[in-house]
C-alpha cells in the first residue's frame, strides 16, 4: 500500500513538472500582471484582479520583450535600442533582471558583443536564450551566473525566437532580412536547418507539447506549421478576415485555443487547435494588438494594444470581448505570475 502511495505521488509530481514544461514561455499566475510599456519606456505593475497600477520601473534603455523564469520569481526585460527594427541607430546591449516579488532591478546581463537582444525564451531549466537582429546571433545566458555562455549565428536578423519546451531546438524568425526560419540545435549550439518562409516571418510560437512551432507569414494571412521532427512545413493556417499577416500568436493554457493577434486588421482571432481549418472568432480589439497573456484560471485572454494605450480583455468560454481597460501609452507584451 505504502509503495502505491510513494509511486502515485512520485507520478503526480512528475506530471505537475511536465504541465509547467510545457507553459515555460508563456507563464501566469496570482502573484501579479508586468506590462512592458515600450512607448512609455517603463516596466509596470497592475493588481491582476482590480487591474490597478501598483508600480513602476525604469530600467536601463528601452525595454521591449519579456520571459518569466520557470519559478515565477524572476522577469528578464531586454534594452533593444532606442530604435525598430531595422532602423535601430542605437542598440542595446544589456538585459534587466528583475526581481518580481519587490519590483526592483536585481541585475543586468551585458551580453556585448552582441546588441539588440529582443525575443526571449526560457527552457524548463532556466536557461534564457536571447535572439539579437543585428548581430545576428542568439545568446545563450546562464541563469545563475548570468553570463553569457553561447552566441550562435543565426545567419539572419532573427527578431523572435521560440525555444521546444524540452529545450533541445529553437527557431529564430528573421523577419524580412532572410526567408527562411533558422532552426537551431541547443545541444550542439549550432545552427542545424532552414525552413523556407518565401514573404519572410513575422511572430513564432511553439506548440505546448512541441511537436509543431507556428511562423506567421510577414505578407500573407497565413501561419505555416512546422513539424519539428523534420522542420518542414507540414500545413498552413489560413486567417479568416485578414488582408495582412499576423503579428504573433500563443496558445491557451488548455491547449485547446490559438489566439492570434495582427496589427493591421486591429483583430484577436481565435483558432482551434483540434481542427485549423474549423470556423474561426474574429474579435474587434484596440489599435496594433501586440501581445498575449492569459489569467491562471484559463478563462481570459488579455491582449496589449501598442498603438492606443489599453488592454482588451477577451472572455474564452464566450469567446467575447468583455472589458477593455488603460494601460501606460503603448505595451509592447505582457504577462501574469
Amino acid at each position: 500500500m505504502l509503495t502505491r502511495t510513494l509511486l502515485t505521488i512520485a507520478a503526480l509530481i512528475a506530471s505537475a513538472s511536465f504541465a509547467s514544461d510545457l507553459h515555460v514561455n508563456n507563464a501566469t499566475g496570482t502573484n501579479g500582471l508586468i506590462m512592458v510599456d515600450k512607448l512609455g519606456s517603463v516596466v509596470r505593475f497592475f493588481n491582476p484582479e482590480g487591474l490597478k497600477e501598483i508600480s513602476t520601473l525604469t530600467i536601463e534603455g528601452t525595454p521591449h520583450e519579456l520571459a518569466i523564469s520557470p519559478d515565477r520569481k524572476t522577469a528578464y526585460i531586454p534594452n533593444y535600442g532606442d530604435g525598430v527594427y531595422g532602423r535601430n541607430p542605437n542598440p542595446g546591449h544589456t538585459i534587466a533582471v528583475i526581481d518580481l516579488a519587490t519590483r526592483t532591478v536585481r541585475d543586468y546581463i551585458d551580453i556585448a558583443p552582441s546588441v539588440a537582444p529582443h525575443g526571449l525564451q526560457v527552457d524548463a531549466k532556466g536557461t534564457l536564450y536571447a535572439s539579437c537582429d543585428i548581430s545576428r546571433t542568439l545568446v545563450v545566458i546562464d541563469p545563475k551566473t548570468l553570463q553569457v555562455t553561447h552566441a550562435i549565428d543565426t545567419e539572419g536578423t532573427g527578431h523572435w525566437v521560440a525555444v521546444l519546451p524540452n529545450g533541445s531546438k529553437a527557431y529564430v524568425a528573421n523577419k524580412n532580412d532572410r526567408p527562411f526560419v533558422s532552426v537551431i540545435d541547443l545541444r550542439t549550439k549550432k545552427m542545424i536547418g532552414k525552413v523556407s518562409m518565401p514573404q519572410g516571418t513575422q511572430g513564432i510560437v511553439a506548440s505546448p507539447d512541441g511537436k509543431h512551432v507556428l511562423a506567421m507569414d510577414l505578407a500573407l494571412p497565413r501561419i505555416a506549421v512546422i513539424e519539428t521532427t523534420t522542420d518542414t512545413v507540414v500545413d498552413e493556417i489560413a486567417l479568416s478576415n485578414s488582408v495582412k499577416g499576423a503579428w504573433g500568436a500563443k496558445y491557451s493554457l488548455d491547449g485547446s485555443m490559438l489566439v492570434v493577434v495582427s496589427v493591421n486588421d486591429r483583430t484577436a482571432t481565435l483558432v482551434s487547435v483540434a481542427d485549423w481549418r474549423a470556423p474561426q472568432t474574429v474579435l474587434k480589439v484596440g489599435s496594433a494588438p501586440f501581445g498575449i497573456a492569459f489569467t491562471a484560471d484559463k478563462k481570459s485572454a488579455f491582449i496589449s494594444n501598442h498603438g492606443d494605450g489599453t488592454i482588451s480583455v477577451i472572455d474564452l468560454p464566450s469567446k467575447q470581448v468583455v472589458k477593455t481597460f488603460t494601460a501606460g501609452k503603448g505595451i509592447e507584451t505582457l504577462s501574469f505570475y
